[in-house]
């Protein structure tokens, strides 16, 4: 049978090289996704043109019906899956004409909610000794939250999946009735739901050391300033640079001690708690 891999919000940027890389290194299919089909095939086109061949399947992963199809397609294809890069994600310039609010509904609709919608239905699927790499970012790191019991609640071990995403419903409350700065929370909703995505990896870890199928692992990652739309073009780094940390750790040998944990570019761990990160760029688009 196979080795399957997939990555989301994969036909431009960091997924792109992501499905490059795994098509390079990885032993099996690779699954190229994306929201709009038209682009996710030239995506694919332009792949093999290069002497590639990953697949293509639409996925909108804010979208229940698009997900409970390709979570059936795989079930019925492959009967499995062994990496999962999540990838797709968005993020607002900070001269978006939307609202606050409006900025951080979208964008947790689509980078925490879309990411989780996307764990619940693929999770089932997935193999002994899989691969899980949730694409975080140089503000998904702990030290970004400033409200002190909203930090040692993120901390704790004892967090659950569902307080975390109470969590995330709370802010986007808040967000709407402005009082997310006395509730603790940054003004930036692409930080908060970079965050949410860290520390989800941390408890989804935590449930698969308990699981009886072998050695599945996920961690987060910054991917490192790269040259984006999403980043505005601010970057410092090539997709493909960007792709490094993310390949690393969906290639991750078996019974690898790094797990659960939130690993930097440049592939080293960092401490998530207790640890401290500068933001690469303090007026990236990203911030807002």
């Amino acid at each position: 049978m196979s080795r399957i891999a997939v990555v989301t919000g994969a036909n431009k940027g960091i997924g792109y090289a992501i499905v490059k890389g795994l098509c390079r290194e990885f032993d099996g299919v690779v699954y190229l996704t994306s929201r709009n089909e038209e682009r996710g095939q030239a995506a694919v086109n332009k792949l093999k043109k290069d002497g590639f061949n990953p697949k293509f399947h639409q996925l909108d992963i804010t979208d229940d019906s698009s997900v409970e199809r390709f979570r059936e397609y795989l079930k019925e294809t492959h009967g499995g899956l062994d990496v999962l890069v999540n990838n797709g994600g968005i993020s607002f310039m900070f001269d978006a004409p939307e609202t606050f609010p409006q900025r951080v509904a979208e964008t947790l609709r689509v980078n925490y909610f879309g990411l989780l919608r996307i764990c619940k239905a693929l999770f089932p699927l997935l193999r002994p000794h899989s691969r899980v790499v949730q694409v975080s970012s140089s503000v998904g790191h702990l030290c970004k939250i400033q409200g002190a019991e909203l930090k040692a609640r993120l901390a704790s071990r004892e967090l659950t999946e569902e307080e975390l995403t109470q969590m995330m419903r709370n802010f986007v409350d808040a967000a709407a009735m402005n009082t997310h700065k006395e509730a603790g929370w940054p003004n930036s909703s692409y930080t908060v739901s970079k965050v949410g995505v860290s520390a989800l990896s941390r408890i989804q870890q935590r449930a698969f050391d308990k699981d009886p199928r072998e050695d599945i692992v996920v961690n987060a990652v910054h991917p490192g300033s790269v040259i984006t739309d999403m980043s505005g073009k601010l970057g410092t780094m090539t997709p493909e640079r960007g792709a490094q940390a993310p390949l690393y750790l969906a290639l991750l040998p078996k019974y690898t001690e790094i797990k659960g944990e939130y690993v930097w570019h440049d592939n080293t761990v960092m401490d998530w708690v207790n640890g401290e990160v500068k933001t690469f760029r303090p007026d990236s688009p990203n911030l807002y």
